[in-house]
């Protein structure tokens, strides 16, 4: 028995807008749940999708200038997963102080440094790292990359456990980016105010507030710090019995 061509346009229409619907929905909103590590902090869990930092996956932090509270926000990350892996610093703008690491429960044995003067040079060794998958986290500090390198960055994460941040200038936030989650963070007083620029899934607040501990030492070293600061140049002596990192 045919059916009344009224209703067949009917059927047909309810379908498509289902599939519509299922369309943006998968595109827009939808995404599986991703393996995540907590922040440490619940108002920023919060806000990032699945509740933590991404594994498997290309993070940017924007900043406005380093030394912010950018490594202490990324503090209770490190430490969990440097109980049980190593974290790769790539190409870091300041020498890492060994006694800040220590204080906060990070084993300098655990800490793998990775010099590099040429970008290339240095997303190189990142890429590696990633394929390796040694490390539990790995922290890359780059000014420009072409989007092309960051493609290889994000396909490189994606083929490993390693939770990965790029860090790069506040400005790059202006140019398109494959990464799926790309935070920029500001100073505040008595922490750092980190808006969410782009992230898969809905937008909650859009910008949260995360208090730091006070009275800690600097992110890196302080003296290489303050010269950066006031445009002086920095020693190259070191205090003596300083542990050294592991360099490659």
């Amino acid at each position: 028995m045919a059916l009344p061509n009224k209703k067949i346009t009917s059927i047909v229409d309810a379908l498509d807008q289902h599939m519509a619907q299922a369309v943006w929905q998968a595109n827009q909103l939808g995404h599986a749940p991703s393996r995540t590590l907590s922040t440490g902090f619940a108002a920023l869990d919060a806000e990032l999708p699945d509740g933590g930092w991404p594994h498997s996956t290309l993070t940017e932090l924007l900043l406005q200038k380093h030394g912010i509270g950018e490594m202490r926000l990324l503090r209770p990350a490190l430490a969990a997963l440097a109980k049980t892996r190593r974290v790769a610093l790539l190409a870091p703008p300041f020498t890492p102080h060994i006694a800040t690491w220590s204080g906060w429960d990070i084993d300098a044995e655990q800490l793998l440094l990775l010099n590099a003067t040429r970008t290339s040079d240095a997303l190189w060794a990142a890429e590696q790292v990633l394929h390796n998958g040694s490390c539990g986290a790995a922290i890359l500090w780059q000014k420009d990359v072409k989007p092309e390198a960051l493609r290889r960055l994000q396909l490189a994460a994606q083929a490993s456990d390693t939770v990965f941040w790029l860090v790069r200038p506040a400005t790059a936030q202006q140019n398109p980016s494959p990464s799926p989650l790309r935070l920029l963070l500001q100073a505040a007083p008595a922490g750092v105010e980190v808006q969410v620029v782009k992230r898969r899934g809905p937008l909650h607040e859009g910008t949260v507030f995360v208090q730091l501990l006070e009275g800690e030492i600097g992110d890196l070293d302080p003296r290489r710090a303050a010269a950066h600061t006031s445009g002086e140049p920095a020693s190259a002596e070191r205090p003596p019995h300083r542990p050294a990192l592991r360099a490659v």
